[in-house]
């Protein structure tokens, strides 16, 4: 099954629409706006910039009837990369200071509440050893979503953050 994501300008996946396949760093030429979204196949992560900046959204099969179904402040999507299928292990270390310093604490599962379980809200920096993650702004996996491949994170603005503020997680799954 083939991974794609067709951007319609107008609601319920109606209007001009773009079919994509792959990633793609400027969708301008594209459309003008995105009003809905279908996903057949694969899981995606569209930016509300170009070059993969902004604000992110997660993707993973199914219609987005209007932008307020991907918890999408705006109508605008300029950038969109596929996430690749993983089916190993996870495993990533959260820090409380920026450079990996600090308290710290290692979580191979979901966790809906982090201050619950490591006491702070400041995440700072982090280290994804082993798959893919996905921080939220607030508890419960809600509000503003950061996607992370492995990889170190020596301060928050290396996963697209102006706060350090996280309030949950959650492994990226190819079924989700």
């Amino acid at each position: 099954m083939s991974s794609h994501i067709i951007f319609y300008e107008g609601h319920n996946s109606q209007g001009r629409h773009w079919e994509c396949s792959s990633d793609c760093v400027d969708t301008f030429r594209h459309f003008n706006c995105c009003n809905s979204i279908r996903v057949s196949g694969g899981h995606w992560v569209a930016y509300e910039k170009p070059y993969y900046m902004g604000y992110q959204y997660i993707l993973s099969s199914g219609d987005y009837p209007d932008y307020n179904c991907w918890m999408g402040f705006n109508n605008c999507i300029r950038s969109c990369q596929m996430f690749p299928p993983y089916r190993g292990s996870y495993r990533m270390k959260i820090y409380n200071s920026p450079d990996m310093m600090g308290h710290t604490m290692e979580f191979t599962d979901d966790c809906p509440s982090v201050y619950e379980r490591f006491h702070y809200r400041d995440i700072y920096s982090c280290n994804v050893m082993e798959g893919y993650w996905i921080f939220y702004e607030h508890p419960n996996y809600r509000g503003r979503q950061y996607f992370l491949r492995p990889g170190e994170y020596r301060a928050c603005g290396d996963w697209g953050c102006h706060n350090p503020i996280v309030g949950s997680f959650r492994r990226m799954r190819t079924l989700m």
